[in-house]
Order: structure tokens, then sequence, then C-alpha cells
């Protein structure tokens, strides 16, 4: 069982640099959340406004659907507001939710990424994959597949495996009790949209981008972060990769500098605001040969697709 191996910052960082990096605001992760609330909510609005915005609108609250998880999983490495109280509430009842089950399953990704071990290992071993296999996993993203088979397999499997005469309302409490917040959720912006005539609004601007476009872009983060990252690579500046991403792929595929990964790996405990600044820390000390980095999100999906593709087709 290999523990990855961990990076002592003093070895790297003065303790000047390391202070600044490593400092956690009591206003920067509450400010990103709210920010990724004004972003849905102003998407959402133009979308009634204007219906023709809808198909935007939805790349846009899905991509802020996924900042959400991203203030998610700071919180899980503490990293979300200076109070651990308040990191945790935040975390939990401000964004998406599940940090308490999230957390101890992320915190074993990192102990052991990209060993035998690793719970996110399933995401990454099977890649590179061919052009036609990518295309098809993308089209059952977009398609809503993906999120059903996620959010509904379990109930799925029980009631395949219900005996005759079993009881099916312990299965459905079950499932109800685990969907409570989505249910909640919905009843909420039903009761306040509905009487408007925009009873629509919550299936059309929260369910389907969470249903379609952010399971797209979960899985090219994914990509990102570890596809064709060697398995049992212990190289912490090597097990996880950096993308660069420009503004339109900040705004639709990698918010809140989430491409910064391998930083993250090196350091988990470091604020998501942090990151750009680590980067350019370890870049500017000749670190950056020893680094796992690409220049865009497109360089590491034709990588991810090289399977059965010529040399030069797979680099290009």
């Amino acid at each position: 069982m290999a523990v990855a191996t961990r990076i002592d910052p003093k070895t790297l960082f003065t303790p000047q640099e390391w202070a600044s990096l490593s400092n956690r605001s009591t206003w920067k992760g509450l400010a990103l959340i709210a920010h990724a609330w004004a972003v849905i909510l102003a998407a959402a609005a133009v979308a009634v406004i204007w219906p023709l915005t809808i198909p935007l609108a939805v790349m846009i609250i899905g991509g802020r659907q996924l900042g959400l998880a991203i203030m998610m999983h700071d919180a899980a490495h503490g990293a979300l507001h200076k109070n651990l109280k308040v990191n945790d509430w935040a975390g939990e009842w401000l964004t998406g939710g599940g940090l308490h089950r999230y957390r101890p399953y992320h915190l074993t990704h990192h102990k052991f990424v990209q060993q035998a071990e690793d719970p996110d290992l399933v995401l990454s071993a099977p890649f590179p994959i061919t052009p036609l296999s990518l295309r098809r996993k993308i089209v059952r993203d977009l398609t809503g597949q993906t999120w059903f088979k996620q959010r509904f397999g379990l109930v799925r499997s029980q009631l395949a495996a219900r005996k005759p005469g079993e009881a099916l309302w312990p299965i459905l409490r079950g499932e109800i009790v685990r969907k409570r917040r989505l249910l909640i959720g919905a009843g909420l912006t039903l009761a306040l949209t509905a009487p408007f005539g925009l009873w629509w609004a919550w299936f059309v601007l929260w369910l389907l981008p969470q249903a379609t476009w952010l399971q797209m872009i979960t899985r090219l983060r994914n990509i990102g972060e570890h596809a064709c990252v060697a398995k049992d690579e212990r190289d912490p500046f090597r097990c996880a990769r950096t993308t660069y991403a420009g503004p339109i792929a900040r705004a639709f595929i990698a918010p809140y500098w989430v491409n910064y990964h391998c930083e993250h790996h090196i350091f988990m405990h470091l604020p998501c605001y942090s990151l750009p600044k680590a980067h350019r820390l370890l870049l500017s000390k000749g670190l950056g040969p020893q680094m796992e980095i690409r220049g865009s999100y497109m360089e590491v999906l034709r990588l991810a697709a090289s399977k059965g593709q010529t040399p030069s087709l797979a680099a290009a």
C-alpha cells in the first residue's frame, strides 16, 4: 500500500512566500460561493426574459454548479474558511452539499493518488481511449444518461433485486431520503416561481444544466486532472496535471482555478485562489519541466482519445 509522496513546502518556498499562499481568508471562499450563485441567478433571469438565451444559460449555470462543487471540495480540505466550523457549514449548506460523505472519500484519493487504493483510479485508468469512445461518453453526458445512471442507479438495482412480496415502500422511502435535498430545492423553487407562470424554470434552468452540461464538464475536468498519468506514479509533480485555461474555458469548463490540479496535489490544503500564485512561484524556481502541464483542454482531449491514433496525430 504505497502512500503518495509529500513535499515539505519549506523546501520550495521562503517562509514569507508560504505564508502568503497558505493563508485562509475569512471572506474569499464565501465571496466565491456568492459569485457562483449570483452568476446562476443572473443567467436564469436573462433566460426567463429572453428564452433564446436558454442554451447559453444552461452552459453558464452548469459551469457554476461545478463551481459550487469546487467550493465544497475546498471545504473538504478545510480551505474554504479560516474557522473550521464555518468552513464545514458553508461547504455543506451553501454549495451543492454532500461534504461529510465526500471528505473521507476524497482524502483517500489524495493519500493514494494513482495507486491501486485510489478510489478515483477508475476514472483515469481507462485512458487513452479511441475518439469514438470519447464521443460516445460525451453524448451520454449531454443527453442526461450519465446523470440518470449516477442518480438512480442504486434504486434501480434495488428494485430489480426486490423479491416477490417484498415491500416497495422501504426502497422508495430510502430513495426519497437520499434525494431530499433535491426535492426540497425543487419544491421551494416551484412554490416561488409557479405563481408567476415560471413553473418550468427549475426544470430548465437548474435540473437540465445539472443533468447535461455539468456531467460533461465534470468528465472533462477528470480527464484533465489524471487521464494518461502513469498508474503508480508517486512523483507529486507528475501524479496530477495542470491544464492552462483561457477566459472561455474558465467561464464554461474550469471555474475557480480548478485547472491547477498539479499544484493542488502537491499542496492539497491551499485554497483554490492561491493555486495560480503557487504555479507562478514554482515556475519562477525552475520547476516547470518537472511538472505535468498541458497547454489546453483540447490538447488533453487529444491525448486522452489517442488510442489507435498515429503518434503524430495524438501529439497534434
